[in-house]
């Protein structure tokens, strides 16, 4: 399926750029600002609460994915909401100085994820367009390696940027500096994206009036719920990732944490070059890999081999909690393992949610929808899971995170596939 472009564009020149753009206020969100706020001394279950709640937008997208063709391209929201997050990321850096930033800053960071939220679901809706399937699957692994190289600059390099300011400067002044290098990479972003981002074309289905955007809106969740096997697939997108829900907020508080306290005790300069650089460069080789490997042997034979290296890595943190090793290069070793497995494992859902669940007249909604219930299989535990390591204390934790991946095993071998993921064509 291909979109009008004037004049036709190379995946190469948007694709690694567009969700690179995609990833950095997401990973800024939902990583980066645990680290802040906890260097602001913010207290653990405060910061696992409210980084998670505000991903609230990335579930709740699918009410106003349909209205998006009312107004402009797909190509207009995606570099207003460039724009409109970097202007926020500076904002935040102007009220970090203020008695009441931890308001004021997740106050800003909920705007953030609306405009992110938006901006995912023009993104995705550019893809799924201008690429055919078999095209889908040979760039899905560059999309999940580029998105996640936004771990590599946002928690590893803006991460260990921070450590070394706030030797220097203090540590308030280190994330103004690190928030406003955010708000500038996304607005620098945006400017690009004007002269190469093809405009995605039209997907059928979207609302010309508000009155139609409502039926719309209620056709697209009437068919969504209608698919087949839809209550297996939204089973299996909710559990698949739902032990990384509660890992995600606590694994950079338990690397920070002293080691009186179970944790690793590393500064922010080594989370940043262990946990978000190796970490990170460790997804991007897992997620090229896993997209190749889905590309030869087939989503439905991959599928399970694909949730195991996903969920497995994770016993790599109890073992960190058990034995605490000081040994850098142990740690980054380990960190790297638990990453490689995540993205290689990743791509797999992400492949699913788009030729399982998309097709159809609604596909950019239908996706938007699928990877919002997706998110709140992420969000809900990491609202929770402050709570839970503060009463378990980090190696039970990590313990009860590994019984968490069970259900994730069991629906994976189980699920059905409507479509044969050998087609080249989207069955509609």
């Amino acid at each position: 399926m291909k979109g009008d472009m004037a004049p036709q564009r190379s995946p190469t020149q948007w694709v690694p750029s567009v969700y690179f753009a995609m990833g950095l206020p997401f990973v800024v969100l939902n990583m980066v600002s645990v680290l802040m706020f906890k260097g602001l001394e913010i207290s653990d279950a405060q910061i696992a609460f409210w980084t998670s709640l505000i991903m609230l937008p990335w579930t709740l997208k699918p009410l106003w994915s349909p209205f998006l063709g009312m107004f402009k391209t797909k190509k207009f929201f995606v570099v207003l909401t460039q724009i409109v997050t970097g202007v926020m990321f500076g904002l935040i850096a102007l009220f970090l100085h203020l008695p009441h930033f931890f308001a004021i800053s997740i106050a800003l960071l909920f705007v953030i994820a609306f405009s992110g939220a938006t901006h995912d679901i023009a993104t995705d809706g550019i893809y799924m367009t201008e690429l055919d399937k078999a095209a889908q699957a040979k760039w899905i692994g560059w999309q999940g390696a580029f998105y996640n190289l936004a771990k590599v600059v946002a928690s590893g390099g803006l991460v260990w940027l921070a450590g070394y300011l706030a030797g220097h400067y203090g540590t308030v002044h280190a994330w103004v500096a690190v928030m406003a290098l955010c708000g500038a990479i996304m607005v620098l972003v945006g400017l690009y994206h004007t002269r190469v981002l093809p405009t995605g074309g039209s997907i059928s289905g979207e609302a010309d009036s508000v009155q139609e955007g409502m039926r719309t809106l209620w056709d697209v969740i009437r068919s969504f719920f209608q698919k087949k096997y839809i209550l297996w697939y939204i089973t299996f997108i909710i559990l698949y990732r739902c032990a990384e829900g509660f890992v995600m907020k606590i694994v950079p508080l338990f690397l920070k944490a002293p080691q009186t306290q179970q944790g690793l005790g590393l500064t922010e300069q080594q989370i940043g070059l262990y946990y978000g650089t190796f970490g990170a460069i460790a997804f991007i080789l897992g997620s090229i890999l896993g997209g190749y490997y889905i590309a030869r042997v087939g989503l439905k034979k991959a599928l399970f081999f694909l949730c195991c290296a996903f969920n497995f890595p994770f016993a790599v943190y109890l073992l960190f909690a058990i034995f605490q090793p000081s040994a850098g290069g142990l740690i980054a070793s380990g960190i790297a393992f638990e990453y490689f497995g995540y993205g290689f494992g990743f791509v797999g859902l992400t492949l699913f949610m788009m030729q399982q669940i998309a097709p159809g007249p609604y596909q950019m909604a239908h996706y938007a929808f699928a990877s919002g219930i997706m998110n709140l299989g992420v969000m809900l535990p990491g609202m929770f899971s402050g709570f839970i390591s503060d009463a378990l204390g980090y190696k039970d934790f990590f313990i009860f995170v590994l019984f968490a991946t069970i259900p994730a095993f069991l629906i994976t071998y189980f699920v059905p596939f409507t479509y044969d993921d050998k087609e080249k064509k989207i069955e509609q």
